[in-house]
């Protein structure tokens, strides 16, 4: 049974700093580039990064550039978010998802999916 579980989200003010964590299992993690995509009320989940399976390579949307890094621990079957300089409009549930091909986590499209974790940032 495949599992994605995120966790690290929460409460924090404006220019704060979180890492959310993802740890996979059931799955050869290694195989998989990992994305992380948010979803906030009212609004269509949108991708935010993603990292390719050996994690060599990473790629940001420009709404968090220069504030967010995707990283990965294969030894772990762990993928990490860190966000820094969080904004309220980073305020949404925050998804890792899994999938063997990049181009498809660019079309917010994936084999596996987590729960989500709820980040807020207040003004």
């Amino acid at each position: 049974q495949v599992q994605l579980v995120e966790s690290g989200g929460g409460l924090v003010q404006a220019g704060g700093s979180l890492r959310l964590s993802c740890a996979a299992s059931g799955i050869t993690f290694s195989s998989y580039a990992m994305g992380w995509f948010r979803q906030a009320p009212g609004k269509e989940r949108e991708l935010v990064a993603y990292i390719t399976r050996s994690g060599s390579g990473t790629y940001v949307a420009d709404s968090v550039k220069g504030r967010f890094t995707a990283s990965r621990d294969n030894a772990k079957n762990t993928v990490f978010l860190q966000m820094n300089g969080l904004k309220p409009e980073d305020t949404a549930v925050y998804y890792c998802a899994g999938d063997g091909n990049t181009s498809r986590l660019r079309r917010t499209q994936a084999d596996y999916w987590g729960q989500g974790t709820q980040v807020t940032v207040s003004s």
